[in-house]
């Protein structure tokens, strides 16, 4: 097959590409992620630098971080879909393009509403990227060879996670913080270049129509959901309760118009998949815990330890190294271990996340983050790759687009709790908001872990009794 070849996937079966446009496939979707990843976690700390630059101030430079990842958020889903009727290839294609032309406006943006507007544009080609990426994976990859392919560009895009503080701080300090989007651009563009070199593949075995009133129903729901979830705490009460109930409304709304339509959005049979929507929960548990270490752990590293943004980020080096090296090795798990071991990374990451609020040594700090970077690695990795292998290859997009709407939105909760400990002026936060904020996010992953293995041991007794019922 060259490389110009069209992969179906569907009633009529698959066949399965060379290594060569694999290996393309593999190369885009990892300088996707690490763009994608960068971003989201890159401007934290340049924020007061942003304010100072473009003459802006108060709850409106917080619009930087919050415009990207509500914009992602909310179009993942659809675009998800979009990438199985239309193309893959083409709509990871245009991702990148559009990422990387709305960096570059970010990096020229000379006041704050363009520099928003632009990260508005930067979450649509991010959220175009994540789910069809994914989902191309998925169906240019044999069976036995899609976990670890997976594994391997998530791992390269853990790197941009755990090191996003450190390196958009740094660039802020030595060169500036336009810097950060200046470097999206080369990798957008190599990405790009890339993916137009892989296989196309879509969903042959539903026609190629829309369901857009099922699309334009899901974006609003969820374009409600993530404002009230990001801007909710700042309202006064009835509005944040009035947020909470349009958005709620909007969901029934669209879960009424997939129950009606021919040829749904979203499969609401996708939803009765138990081991997937195990997965999808428990994984929503642990991005929430991975945001919340990831601007906790080099926010006390500068406040209650005193180091600098650079030693900071050296500091934290160990434990990103150990996050980027989770994602191949959560490539190697089997499908029938994912939910035990999921369950064991609730467990580890509350304890971990406890632990941190309770450490009294910088050296022992570092050593509890490292396992704590390996752990969140592992169950961020396993969500998106567990979930891939227990759905229909076809609906591939559909699927990440739904695991990665549940675990995005869950990061927007992380988000604003972490926020709650972070001072914009100084860049560092309290020590006892960050102590409590980590307890109870701790509390939060060790109740996901209770009822994950609970599921486990009920889902094991039906299978056991089905067992006995067949033999007998």
């Amino acid at each position: 097959m060259s490389n110009g070849a069209t992969l179906r996937n569907g009633a009529s079966g698959a066949t399965t590409p060379p290594f060569a446009t694999r290996r393309w496939a593999l190369l885009a979707m990892s300088v996707g992620v690490f763009c994608i990843q960068l971003d989201s976690f890159g401007l934290n700390l340049a924020l007061p630098q942003i304010g100072r630059d473009l003459h802006a101030g108060g709850d409106g430079l917080q619009w930087v971080i919050s415009a990207y990842l509500l914009s992602t958020g909310t179009l993942m889903l659809g675009a998800g879909r979009l990438g199985d009727l239309f193309g893959r290839r083409r709509l990871l294609v245009a991702g990148l393009a559009v990422f990387g032309a709305s960096s570059l406006v970010c990096a020229l943006a000379p006041t704050l509403p363009a520099l928003v507007g632009a990260r508005v544009a930067q979450g649509a080609g991010a959220a175009m990227i994540m789910p069809v990426g994914l989902s191309l994976l998925t169906n240019v990859y044999p069976a036995e060879l899609r976990g670890r392919a997976t594994g391997w560009a998530l791992g390269i895009g853990g790197i941009a996670t755990a090191c996003g503080p450190f390196i958009g701080g740094a660039l802020t300090e030595s060169v500036s913080w336009r810097a950060v989007f200046w470097l999206n651009v080369p990798l957008a563009v190599l990405g790009a270049v890339c993916a137009s070199r892989t296989a196309e593949s879509y969903d042959t075995s539903a026609p190629r129509s829309v369901d857009w009133g099922g699309l334009a129903g899901a974006t609003a729901a969820l374009a409600a959901l993530c404002v009230v979830i990001d801007r909710g705490p700042r309202w006064p009460w009835p509005v944040a309760l009035a947020g909470v109930a349009v958005a709620v409304a909007l969901l029934i709304l669209f879960v009424r118009r997939e129950r009606a339509a021919a040829h749904p959005l979203v499969e609401l049979s996708l939803f009765h998949n138990g081991p997937y929507m195990a997965l999808t929960l428990a994984g929503a548990a642990a991005n929430t815990a991975t945001v919340m270490f990831l601007f906790v752990v080099p926010l006390t590293l500068q406040g209650q330890w005193n180091l600098s943004v650079v030693l900071a980020g050296t500091a934290f080096l160990a434990p990103a190294l150990a996050m980027a090296l989770a994602g191949p090795l959560a490539g190697r798990v089997p499908p029938r271990a994912a939910a035990r071991l999921m369950a064991g990374c609730l467990c580890g990451g509350a304890l971990v996340l406890a632990c941190l609020a309770r450490t009294s040594s910088l050296t022992l700090y570092l050593a509890v983050a490292t396992v704590g970077g390996a752990v969140l690695g592992v169950a961020n990795s396993l969500t998106l790759i567990a979930t891939q292998a227990v759905i229909r290859p076809e609906r591939a997009g559909e699927a990440s687009g739904v695991t990665k709407t549940v675990i995005t939105v869950a990061a927007g909760l992380g988000v604003g709790l972490a926020g709650a400990v972070t001072d914009q002026d100084s860049g560092v936060g309290s020590e006892t908001a960050a102590d409590m904020a980590l307890l109870i996010t701790a509390s939060g992953s060790l109740a996901a872990c209770v009822v994950l293995a609970m599921w486990i041991r009920l889902r094991e007794g039906m299978v056991r009794a089905g067992s006995a019922e067949s033999g007998g």
